[in-house]
């Protein structure tokens, strides 16, 4: 973890591991197949050390916000593992993930019916890694500084946004989306189909 969080992931090798941990590099081998497995295995054990405040009494609107708070921080502890997770692993996320356990947990208390919980979860995670990928990698800050300017504004562009403000943005619009959703009577995701 100390030579991600250092040089990245794409540095990494299992010479300079096996250097680190002073063993012979081929040794590396006799407990992961490659440096895929390896970089699987330390992202999983990231993931596993996850933590939420748990608030069963709060509105699940302010546990989703905790959640993916929370999120975040993990995500900013280990930025280069992270960005390398959200977009090369798809399978970073796990059903038995405290992630994934807690967010079904929001949904339920949400009122999300069953059969719409593998969408919307899905959703959800794909707004937050995606907003956390960008943020990771620097393309949010890039991104909010290209605000067009309007007719309105006489030609001047606004100032970009910070990310916590466009991360905080992100996840009121997935709130407001779901809460719509759930108000539309059955919440059904096939309701407007």
């Amino acid at each position: 973890m100390r030579l991600i969080d250092t040089d990245g992931v794409e540095a990494l090798t299992m010479r300079k591991l096996a250097t680190v941990l002073d063993a012979n590099p081929m040794s590396l081998y006799h407990h992961v197949p490659n440096k895929d497995a390896l970089l699987r295995g330390v992202a999983r054990m990231v993931g596993a050390q996850f933590r939420t405040v748990t608030l069963e009494d709060a509105p699940w609107q302010e546990r989703l916000r905790l959640l993916a708070t929370d999120f975040r921080t993990l995500a900013h502890r280990h930025p280069k593992l992270m960005a390398y997770s959200f977009t090369h692993q798809a399978d970073f996320i796990q059903p038995e993930d405290p992630f994934w356990v807690s967010l079904a947990a929001i949904l339920d208390a949400a009122g999300v019916p069953h059969s719409e919980f593998p969408q919307i979860a899905a959703l959800v995670c794909a707004v937050i890694t995606g907003v956390l990928s960008a943020e990771l990698n620097g393309a949010l800050r890039q991104w909010s500084s290209l605000n067009p300017s309007t007719p309105d504004e006489g030609g001047l562009a606004r100032p970009g946004h910070d990310e916590v403000e466009v991360f905080r943005l992100a996840l009121d619009t997935i709130i407001t989306g779901l809460e719509s959703r759930l108000a539309d009577g059955d919440g059904s995701l096939d309701a407007g189909l």
